[in-house]
């Protein structure tokens, strides 16, 4: 009888040994912010919290805990925490039998595409008195809200390299005619002189021509600045004259027709000035000095004639020039006309200029006639880098990214520092999803090209820097600066914004849907689907997957646009 009562004695204080160690038990009350997860530039961060209950924590338990997020094709581990009871021997955090306590937990993710449709769980490894207690996994949350992505620059116009095509180019023709002293009668010989002759086989060619036209035609009158202003305003004045009763018969004889319009210099100063500083005299500083000393013409003149080594000098070499008269005729040369150009493009290609090539594709609103065009300017002019950004622009625009990158790095080699082109570069290199070479494109634009601050903005939307981006974006209504008041949870702005985007697309209209999805506006979310779906049916498939949708992926008229 003893020996039973001393046995069960035993038993008894074995149990509440037992029971004083303690089982563990999982935590309870765990909460998740944010819930569900977010992207945030390429992480998706989160912190976790919760309780262990009374007596719930044996004195020498151990317990590890390791956020995870599961996705379809795999696992990703976030970093562990240890917590340990009062009488455990291992290192972590502490938790009393008695009293129980709480936790919390930071878990930090690289995203990958294959996450936006994960589950977030705790693993727990659970040590008791040295042995390994099973515990399941606890889901905890769902994720990923990824909304940030939808920051894109796709509907964003790149930019056109312009042509220098010029229907109408003006070209001018000059020439002297030289006369003698105190002398204003034209002479057989300047009437020759290579400048004149120029002059009069111009109009030959222009008669009867369309395509070259007079445009102006001055003649000016001189004299050197020698012999009284009184007769040298009568010399300025025949020559000029003289000159224009010459020119009149030649346009006359071309049966061309122009205005002569012209000025008399009765003492040419100037004239006189600037063949001193281009002469090669000795003592032309000390001329140019008394120019500068003396403004009375006729004090000059005589200071100069006192210097008289030099003025005998002047008088031979720098005076006779100063005798003329001067013309200058301005013609149009008109260009091919826009039917010229379409019709040599079929018939004779190679005879089209540069600029006329890249002129040619803006007349037809069909990319592929304008493509045609930019690929024979490559042909031909291979050096021009405009043609090669050309394309990329219009296969950016397509949607045919690969293309458009390879005909952009085609002109980054021929043009590395041009604006257009990083600018464009910058544009796709995003679409790639490379934001540090995007950026690096956009620095080289200088910002002096396309939406600069759009696609500035859309890179710190990107990166997770919410804050630069709004500042970025400024008043500038775009999709991805709706994306960012969504981020920001103002959904009037973000709504607002949607409607003044200037090329509306696909993404524009899914992300009306997300804000009637966060604004329990369901007409705005299945009329923002159906449009999106309507333009680009990959949406289709993503709405499948985005979390933001999930309070309505059981409503019949939800999943109608589905199927």
């Amino acid at each position: 009888m003893k020996k039973n009562l001393f046995l069960l004695l035993v038993l008894f204080v074995g149990l509440v040994c037992i029971s004083c160690n303690g089982n563990i038990k999982q935590p309870e009350g765990i909460g998740v912010n944010p819930n569900p997860l977010v992207l945030v530039g390429n992480k998706v961060d989160c912190e976790i919290a919760g309780t262990f209950p009374v007596k719930a924590f044996g004195k020498k338990s151990i317990l590890t805990i390791t956020p995870v997020l599961k996705y379809e094709s795999g696992e990703a581990v976030g970093e562990s925490k240890v917590f340990v009871g009062e009488k455990a021997k291992e290192n972590g955090e502490v938790v009393y039998f008695k009293q129980g306590g709480t936790f919390t937990l930071e878990a930090s993710f690289d995203y990958v595409p294959e996450m936006e449709r994960s589950e977030l769980y705790l693993r727990f490894k659970a040590v008791n008195n040295g042995k390994e207690v099973p515990m399941p996994d606890v889901k905890i949350a769902d994720g990923i809200i990824v909304t940030q992505n939808l920051a894109e620059v796709s509907h964003l116009e790149d930019v056109l390299a312009p042509d220098k095509f010029q229907r109408v180019m003006q070209e001018m023709q000059e020439a002297d005619i030289k006369f003698l002293i105190q002398q204003s009668t034209l002479r057989d010989s300047e009437l020759k002189n290579q400048g004149i002759m120029r002059i009069r086989e111009v109009l030959q060619n222009a008669k009867g021509n369309d395509k070259i036209r007079v445009n102006t035609f001055e003649i000016s009158g001189y004299a050197s600045p020698e012999g009284s202003e009184k007769l040298n305003t009568r010399l300025a004045t025949e020559r000029q004259k003289n000159t224009q009763i010459f020119m009149s018969r030649e346009l006359s004889k071309n049966k061309l027709e122009a205005q002569i319009g012209g000025e008399i210099t009765a003492e040419d100063w100037e004239g006189f000035r600037k063949s001193m500083e281009q002469s090669t005299l000795e003592d032309k500083e000390l001329v140019l000095r008394v120019l500068s000393m003396y403004n009375d013409p006729e004090e000059r003149e005589q200071q100069i004639k006192n210097l008289a080594a030099v003025y005998k000098k002047i008088a031979e070499e720098i005076l006779p020039a100063l005798r003329r008269s001067k013309l200058k005729l301005t013609l149009d040369i008109v260009g091919k006309s826009d039917d010229e150009i379409k019709e040599l493009f079929m018939s004779n290609a190679d005879s089209l200029t540069v600029e006329e090539l890249l002129y040619g594709a803006m007349l037809f609103e069909d990319v592929d006639m304008q493509v045609a065009y930019y690929l024979k300017a490559t042909e031909l002019y291979p050096m021009d880098y405009r043609a090669f950004n050309n394309i990329g622009k219009i296969e950016f625009e397509r949607g045919h990214y690969e293309e458009a990158n390879r005909s952009l790095l085609q002109a980054f080699e021929l043009n590395e520092g041009d604006a257009d082109v990083n600018f464009n570069l910058a544009l796709v290199t995003l679409v790639f999803g490379d934001i540090e070479q995007a950026e690096i494109y956009l620095g080289k634009s200088a910002g002096t090209t396309g939406d600069y601050n759009t696609v500035k903005g859309t890179i710190h939307t990107l990166r997770g820097e919410y804050a630069e981006a709004q500042q970025a974006y400024g008043e500038t209504p775009s999709n991805s600066a709706a994306v960012q008041y969504i981020l920001n949870e103002d959904y009037a702005a973000a709504r607002e914004t949607l409607e003044l985007v200037d090329r509306p697309n696909a993404t524009t209209a899914y992300l009306k849907a997300i804000i009637g999805a966060r604004t329990n506006d369901k007409d705005l979310v299945l009329e923002g689907l159906q449009v999106a779906i309507e333009k680009d049916v990959k949406f289709k498939e993503k709405v499948k997957k985005d979390i933001e949708f999930a309070k309505f992926a059981e409503d019949d008229d939800f999943q109608a646009i589905l199927h």
